[in-house]
């Protein structure tokens, strides 16, 4: 689940058909393209959205709320230096909406996709515009965070950019007790995290990780996530990338070892506070407040950055003080580099003839965008060029700091999957493997769910 998990919101996901994302290439097949955009229907991509011309840009997002403040905020500048109105509509249900409106011929300029199935639909129909046919791909590329595009990539070409970031790949603690156990702020290996860190807080009578998948219809998101971040440091992107994908069977060999090895955090009764129990009767968004105890009922948190917006206000007060972090580490004897799982918005054009929305699109993706958001709080930018001095405290400069050294960051597994099974039997069967179903029956299961065509 990529980001701020809205598909714990709203179970209802994104149909996102595997054989979508068939390749990992790396370079533009067209050489970096770039600039002016193309004539209507050139290509054979369909031109929809609001009038050319008009100054005015139709956006359609998932985001509300303050999210959506924020957003119309870090516009502001560019609407006044550009002449151009924009006009943003947050929908909860999006990938149901935006669905909707492309078959009704009511398409907005510019759709924003928490997840990337759904634009890789439209990509396949030619409903949405391939980045290099009005912006800079290579120079694009040359400041986002490695990986970013391949998201957005369908038959070689990619169809999206990335407006906003969300890094998975995150350790919490909270730092009085954990400093004054003098337990490793940085543990190179996931090997170490036990030795070094785990097994000794245990030692010390306190239950180390702090794990909840609760969820409403939606548990067993936070499960996927442990498998996506095993299988990513264990085989590489090269073989998470032909499991998402379904190049390789689920029930692959090398998904159920990545299963077994989660198992040592979420089921072992002497890691995890509570037990499977615990971890499926807690709710995600509460399990990192034992830790805040005195003293701490357990240690370790890996969730997200939006983590913070679930732990208590007087820790999210004092974030700086209250809690560290560290990258959860590269898997010894696995993929040498290190790599980050994460998520985030998609910014697709629909409109691909209009010089207005190729306008803001080149602004909502470039790494100019977004200093108002970073400064409120709660958003990451996905370019590394961006001023780390617009985030609002030390925590969120280090995470973005994280996501910068990475030598390469991946989509979340089930949001690249079909429905049927990112946000179905993925989920489903991790609640089963969670209490006692084995690795390899929780790999076959899913595997004989995924849809044959």
């Amino acid at each position: 689940m990529s980001g701020f998990p809205r598909r714990a919101l709203q179970a209802g996901g994104v149909v996102a058909a595997a054989a979508l994302v068939l390749t990992g290439c790396l370079q533009n097949p067209n050489g970096g393209g770039g600039g002016s955009g193309g004539a209507g229907g050139a290509g054979g991509f369909i031109d929809s959205g609001t009038a050319d011309g008009d100054k005015v840009v139709t956006i359609l997002g998932a985001f509300g709320g303050d999210e959506e403040k924020n957003f119309n905020a870090s516009l502001a500048d560019f609407e006044k230096s550009s002449g151009i109105k924009i006009q943003y509509t947050g929908d909860q249900d999006f990938t149901t909406t935006v669905k909707q409106k492309v078959a009704a011929g009511d398409s907005p300029d510019i759709g924003l996709f928490p997840q990337p199935g759904g634009m890789l639909e439209f990509a396949a129909q030619k409903k949405v515009w391939p980045v290099d046919t009005y912006l800079d791909y290579d120079k694009l590329q040359s400041t986002l965070l490695p990986g970013f595009l391949d998201a957005a990539r369908y038959k070689g070409r990619v169809y999206g950019a990335p407006m906003r970031n969300a890094v998975k790949s995150i350790v919490w603690y909270p730092k009085a007790a954990y400093e004054k156990g003098g337990y490793d702020t940085a543990p190179q290996t996931i090997q170490q995290l036990q030795s070094n860190v785990a097994d000794k807080i245990a030692a010390n009578g306190i239950t180390p990780w702090c794990i909840g998948w609760g969820s409403d219809q939606a548990t067993g998101w936070v499960g996927t996530d442990w498998v996506e971040e095993l299988m990513l440091r264990m085989w590489g992107p090269d073989v998470y990338d032909q499991w998402t994908s379904h190049r390789i069977p689920f029930n692959d060999p090398r998904v159920v070892k990545a299963l077994d090895e989660a198992a040592k955090f979420n089921k072992d009764p002497k890691m995890v506070l509570g037990g499977t129990k615990g971890v499926l009767n807690t709710k995600f968004g509460d399990a990192m407040t034992p830790a805040f105890a005195n003293p701490p009922k357990c240690m370790l948190h890996r969730q997200g950055n939006f983590a913070t917006t679930f732990y208590p206000k007087n820790v999210q007060a004092d974030l700086d003080n209250q809690v560290g972090i560290y990258v959860f580490p590269k898997f010894s004897g696995g993929y040498d580099g290190q790599a980050i799982l994460g998520g985030g918005d998609l910014a697709a054009l629909f409109n691909g003839t209009d010089p207005d929305a190729q306008k803001v699109m080149a602004f909502l993706t470039s790494d100019k965008f977004g200093a108002p958001w970073a400064k409120a709080g709660g958003w990451l930018s996905p370019h590394k060029t961006f001023d780390l001095n617009n985030y609002p405290n030390e925590t969120t400069k280090k995470i973005a700091d994280i996501a910068n050294k990475s030598a390469v960051l991946r989509f979340d597994g089930s949001d690249l999957m079909p429905k049927a099974v990112g946000s179905g039997t993925f989920w489903t069967e991790m609640v089963k493997w969670e209490t006692g179903q084995s690795s390899q029956q929780t790999a076959d299961n899913i595997e004989a769910s995924w849809p044959k065509s």
